[in-house]
C-alpha cells in the first residue's frame, strides 16, 4: 500500500494543483505540503499540527479523510520533533465580529472615562471669571459702581460680599454702593467644589 505522502502527491499531480495553489486553498505553507509529501516529519510541527494538515490537503484533494488519517498515523514518525517556530498557518491579519466588538466597547470606554475625567478636572478647578467694569484705577464720582462680568453658570458671584444673582449664560450685573473710603472692588466667583476665583478693581471715588 502506498504511504501517505505518495497518495497527497498522486492526488495532487493528478489535479494538477501546484504547491502555490494548495497553499493559496489550504492556508498551509507550500514547505509543509512538499514536506508532507517527502515525509519529511522532522521538518514539520509536532503530530497534532501535521494531522490537522493532512485532512485539510485530503479534504481539498477530494480523498477519504478517515483513510488519510489512518494512513499518517501508520507513517509517520513518533520520534521527538523540535516544535517549528515558523507559524503553521497564513498569519494573514483577517477582521471579524469579535474586533468590531472589542474596539467597540473599548471606543465607549475611553469616551466614558474622557467625560468623567473632564467633569472630575472641571469640577476641582476654580471657577473661569471676566470683569468687564469697572477697569482697574478708574474714577468713581456717583455712590454707586456698575459692576458687570462673566463666570461659570453653576457659580455663586459675590461682589464686596453682596450675594449677586447671574444668569443661565453665567452673565452677572450689579450696582455697588460706594462710600468716602471706598478703595476697590472685589468680585468672587465661587464653584461648586469650594474653589474661588478672585478679582479685584482699584477704584478711585471722587464724590460729590
Amino acid at each position: 500500500m502506498k504511504s501517505i505522502g505518495n497518495i497527497l502527491k498522486d492526488a495532487r499531480l493528478k489535479k494538477r494543483y501546484s504547491f502555490a495553489f494548495l497553499e493559496k486553498k489550504t492556508k498551509i505553507k507550500k514547505e509543509f505540503i512538499h514536506a508532507i509529501e517527502k515525509e519529511d516529519w522532522e521538518f514539520l510541527p509536532e503530530f497534532s499540527v501535521v494531522s490537522g494538515f493532512v485532512k485539510s490537503l485530503a479534504s481539498c484533494l477530494k480523498l477519504d479523510i478517515k483513510l488519510a488519517g489512518a494512513l499518517l498515523k501508520r507513517d509517520y514518525s513518533l520520534k521527538a520533533l523540535p516544535i517549528n517556530p515558523k507559524p503553521d498557518v497564513d498569519n494573514r491579519f483577517y477582521w471579524t465580529p469579535k474586533y468590531t466588538f472589542l474596539v467597540g466597547v473599548s471606543v465607549v470606554m475611553i469616551a466614558v472615562g474622557s467625560y468623567l475625567g473632564f467633569q472630575y478636572f472641571k469640577f476641582l478647578s476654580p471657577p473661569k471669571l471676566e470683569v468687564f467694569e469697572p477697569k482697574d484705577n478708574s474714577t468713581v464720582t456717583g455712590r454707586e459702581v456698575l459692576v458687570y462680568g462673566k463666570t461659570d453658570p453653576d457659580s455663586i458671584i459675590k461682589i464686596n460680599n453682596q450675594l449677586i444673582l447671574i444668569n443661565d449664560k453665567g452673565e452677572f450685573s450689579a450696582k455697588i454702593e460706594i462710600f468716602e473710603g471706598s478703595k476697590e472692588i472685589n468680585v468672587v466667583a465661587k464653584a461648586r467644589s469650594g474653589k474661588e476665583t478672585i478679582i479685584s478693581r482699584r477704584i478711585i471715588p471722587e464724590l460729590k
